[in-house]
C-alpha cells in the first residue's frame, strides 16, 4: 500500500496540500508522480490519508482514494499506518510517499518496493550529490536552513545518521573536488517504505529526542535499533527537495519556467 499523509496544518505553509505550484496543487502533482510511479505494478494500491475533508475530496477529483485519519497523530508514518490499519486485510508492505515532495525520482519508488521485497525492514532513497548540486543545496540552506535532509550511509547501503545539518563534514575537500566529480554528501528523499511490523513497533514507540531535535521521524527507527536501507537512485530532471516554505515554491516554479514541467498529467 503507498500512502501519501496529506495533513491540514502545517505550521509553515498552512494547507500545504492544497497549495498552488505553476497552476497545479501540491497534492495532485504528488498524486499524478505516485501513480506514473506504480503504474503495471499489480499488487500495488494508491491512497492519501488525510484529517480534512476538503483536501480528501480534493484527492477524489484527482480520481484518488482517500481516508480519513485523526488530526492528532504526529507524524507521516503514523498516519500512514492508520490508513493501512483500516483495510480489512493489512498490507504487507506500506510505503509512505510524503505529500511535500512531489519531484523526486519516480524510479525511487519501486526502487523502494523492490528493496522490501528482498528483506529490508525499512528502504529509503537517498541521492548521491555532485560539487555543483551541493554548492546550490548550501545555497538554499542560507535561505531556508530546515528545508532538505542530507544522509551520511555505510558502505553496505545502511543508514548511520540523517540531518537537517549537511553531514559529514568535509576536511580537505578542496583535494577531494580536485580528485572527484563527486561529493561525499548524499540528499534523502522523502520516502519511506516499511514492513507493516517495523512501522507498527516506530508508531507503538515515543518520540525521542534527537528526533524531536531534527523534526526527523526517521531517527527514532535508528534510536530502536531498526535498520534502514537507503537505496541510490538518479536524480530527477531537476533537483529539489521537499516543499516546506513560501521560498520552496517559488524556487520551484522558477525551475520549472527554465526546464519544463516534471509532473505527468492526472488521467
Amino acid at each position: 500500500m503507498v500512502v501519501i499523509p496529506a495533513r491540514a496544518g502545517s505550521s509553515r505553509l498552512p494547507r500545504k496540500p492544497l497549495r498552488l505550484i505553476a497552476g497545479r496543487t501540491l497534492l495532485h502533482r504528488t498524486i499524478a508522480m505516485a501513480r506514473a510511479a506504480i503504474g503495471g505494478l499489480q499488487d500495488a494500491e494508491l491512497l492519501v490519508a488525510t484529517d480534512d475533508r476538503e483536501i480528501a475530496d480534493h484527492a477524489r477529483a484527482a480520481g484518488c482514494d482517500a481516508v480519513m485519519t485523526e488530526s492528532a497523530i504526529a507524524t507521516g508514518s503514523g498516519r500512514a499506518l492508520a490508513a493501512a490499519l483500516q483495510r480489512p486485510v493489512p498490507p504487507r508492505f506500506v510505503v509512505n510517499l510524503q505529500g511535500d515532495s512531489p519531484f523526486q525520482p519516480q524510479a525511487a519508488l519501486r526502487s523502494v518496493i523492490a528493496a522490501l521485497k528482498s528483506g529490508a525492514e525499512v528502504a529509503t532513497p537517498v541521492i548521491a550529490l555532485d560539487w555543483a548540486a551541493l554548492d546550490a543545496l548550501r545555497d538554499h540552506k542560507r535561505r531556508s536552513p530546515f528545508s532538505g535532509t542530507t544522509c551520511a550511509r555505510a558502505a553496505d547501503g545502511r543508514a548511520l545518521w540523517f540531518s537537517k545539518a549537511i553531514i559529514p563534514a568535509i576536511r580537505g575537500e578542496e583535494a577531494l573536488r580536485a580528485s572527484d566529480t563527486m561529493s561525499p554528501v548524499w540528499r534523502h528523499v522523502g520516502l519511506y517504505g516499511y514492513t507493516l511490523d517495523a512501522l507498527t513497533r516506530f508508531e507503538n514507540a515515543p518520540p525521542t529526542a534527537l528526533e524531536t531535535l531534527e523534526g526527523l521521524e526517521q531517527l527514532r527507527l535508528l534510536e530502536l535499533g531498526i535498520p534502514i536501507t537507503t537505496v541510490p537512485v538518479d536524480p530527477p530532471l531537476f533537483d529539489s527537495s521537499g516543499i516546506d516554505t513560501p521560498a520552496d515554491i517559488d524556487r520551484v516554479e522558477a525551475l520549472i519556467a527554465i526546464h519544463g514541467d516534471p509532473t505527468p498529467p492526472l488521467p
